[in-house]
């Protein structure tokens, strides 16, 4: 039991860490979404991870090849669904709603046959009202928020699929699940961007050199690197679990936001934020 609570605190350290980082990719995409498409962002920002883990691609086997073109398939979806979002909407707004699967995780954990225990419970209805104060904009709802929205319920999916495939009764190594996934998206980046945008195709790589640095830190950090924790993380933590913690991407992303693209928090966005940062310590609580 020692080991098993110590192999779980690990894994939400590591899922924090991802969370912290992945809040600060929203205004940097924001920042890039003027320039790129949603399948030029993805094709780039995984073309560059792929290469980061490709080395690991001696020893994958058949169950990772499966599992993680699957997880890859469905991160797709979820992406090109939020990047398209981002575009028609700030980047403040963007993270909460995709935030949102804070609920949409427990709910289809729920549909599916989960017991959930009340600390979880109360854990995400505190990170939803948390998320509806970060939600102060008073713009009317947009076309741009739909597809996030959209993209949260897909996000929602992949996060279950993680905890479906650590349950699997076959060995999955967290780094190659990470390698297959950016293949995955690459591919599906490739394909989509080759039918519906070919004329671009020439003038790619020339623009990429603009936005080095910011496709870097994209690329090597937000993708490689933390692909491969949230796998390695998440194969220690209940999906829902990891859904509550996530819910914290959206204060980040606002904290990042504020420094990057001088997008500010009012007060009741703030007080937002402290109720999910609650709700996460809450869903921590061992219920007796």
């Amino acid at each position: 039991m020692i080991v098993e609570a110590r192999s779980r605190q690990l894994g939400l350290a590591a899922l924090l860490l991802v969370t912290v980082v992945w809040g600060t990719t929203f205004p940097a995409m924001k920042q890039i979404s003027g320039h790129f498409g949603a399948l030029e962002i993805i094709l780039l920002r995984f073309a560059i991870a792929s290469a980061v883990l490709l080395p690991l691609l001696r020893g994958l086997n058949w169950a990772e090849l499966r599992w993680g073109g699957a997880i890859g398939a469905v991160l797709f979806c979820a992406f090109y669904l939020q990047v398209s979002g981002l575009a028609q909407t700030s980047s403040n707004r963007n993270a909460f709603v995709t935030g949102l699967n804070v609920l949409i995780v427990p709910m289809l954990a729920y549909l599916l046959g989960q017991r959930l225990a009340w600390p979880l419970l109360l854990g995400a209805v505190l990170g939803v009202l948390g998320l509806g104060g970060l939600f102060y904009e008073q713009a009317p709802w947009s076309h741009g928020d739909t597809l996030t929205l959209l993209g949260a319920f897909v996000y929602a999916v992949y996060v279950l699929l993680f905890e479906f495939s650590a349950n699997a009764r076959v060995t999955l190594r967290p780094e190659r699940i990470a390698l297959v996934q950016s293949v995955v998206m690459v591919l599906f980046a490739a394909i989509g961007f080759g039918v519906l945008e070919p004329a671009s195709w020439s003038n790619l790589w020339l623009r990429s050199l603009d936005h080095a640095w910011a496709l870097a830190y994209l690329g090597v950090l937000a993708s490689a690197l933390m692909v491969w924790l949230q796998a390695w993380g998440q194969h220690r933590v209940r999906a829902v679990q990891a859904a509550i913690l996530y819910g914290l991407e959206p204060v980040f992303a606002a904290l990042a936001a504020m420094w990057w693209i001088n997008e500010y928090l009012s007060g009741r966005a703030l007080f937002g934020g402290v109720l999910i940062v609650v709700g996460v310590i809450v869903s921590q609580i061992k219920p007796s």
